[in-house]
């Protein structure tokens, strides 16, 4: 199992270019239109060049979160998960 690390919660528009095809990629999966006020966090994948895009306002709560990384073979660290639950 892989362990996911907050890397940053951005808005659209001041999200880093080098995050920019993980979250074009989740979004056209999702078929999502994202605002440019939309919260995107990032979670790197430890021991992969990868990363996991999450849409905040797309979650009620951490256990959906949860739910969707164990599903990619990932857990999220308890610092990045005490974060998120601040912004949900």
């Amino acid at each position: 199992m892989f362990i996911a690390t907050l890397a940053g919660i951005f808005n659209l528009k001041d999200l880093p270019e080098e995050y920019s095809s993980f979250v074009q990629y989740k979004a056209s999966l999702e078929k999502r239109d994202i605002e440019d006020n939309d919260e995107i966090a990032i979670l790197a994948i430890q021991g992969t060049e990868s990363y996991h895009v999450l849409f905040l306002k797309a979650y009620n709560n951490i256990r959906e979160i949860e739910d969707e990384l164990k599903l990619a073979d990932a857990k999220i660290n308890h610092t990045s998960l005490n974060i998120l639950e601040g912004h949900l």
